[in-house]
């Protein structure tokens, strides 16, 4: 399979660093071209699931200006310019809970949206997790941290608590590395 070649761009809107709106002329791999094909350029981010020394969940409850009522979180946040994911997802575990962990493994990098772009989310799971500081956001939303275990952590998953598609990603991913290690430890 070929990719698309981008002959050309044009910015239409720009509100960086929070958004940035491009119109692109796109060659197909048949030689057809498109002449207007909208992009839409975020800022690249990582969401971190994490699991304290006595496995309970770090979960934010929260409002998003998007999102209709308060919603569960994971930790995270955008990447600063030239800034390296896992030390971004160290920095945001910090700051939004004042936490560190010891153990931590990517749950992988997904992009936002496979035609538009948008962003591409890198996803960690922190285990090991223990308190060292205040947290420290500098956050818009008013936020509570919460400590849930992991049962209630994948029931708030079924019932539709994490209201963001990437939070929800990444606690799932997060649930399935966990039981794959715990079936691999008892093999």
């Amino acid at each position: 399979m070929q990719p698309w070649r981008t002959r050309s761009r044009r910015t239409i809107l720009d509100r960086t660093p929070w958004v940035e709106v491009e119109s692109h002329v796109v060659e197909l791999p048949d030689g057809r071209v498109i002449e207007d094909w909208p992009w839409v350029s975020i800022p690249d981010y990582a969401n971190v699931v994490a699991v304290t020394e006595a496995g309970l969940f770090l979960v934010l409850r929260q409002t998003k200006y998007a999102v209709d009522g308060p919603t569960l979180a994971t930790v995270g946040g955008y990447l600063e310019p030239g800034e390296d994911p896992l030390v971004a997802a160290r920095r945001e575990l910090l700051e939004e809970a004042g936490y560190e962990a010891d153990a931590w493994s990517s749950l992988g990098r997904y992009v936002v949206d496979g035609n538009r772009g948008c962003a591409v989310g890198y996803f960690y799971l922190a285990t090991g997790a223990r308190r060292v500081a205040e947290p420290d956001a500098d956050d818009l939303e008013e936020q509570e941290l919460l400590l849930l275990a992991r049962d209630e952590v994948r029931e708030a998953l079924l019932r539709g608590e994490f209201k963001v598609m990437s939070w929800a990603a990444a606690i799932a991913l997060a649930l399935v590395r966990l039981d794959a290690i715990e079936m691999s430890e008892r093999v």
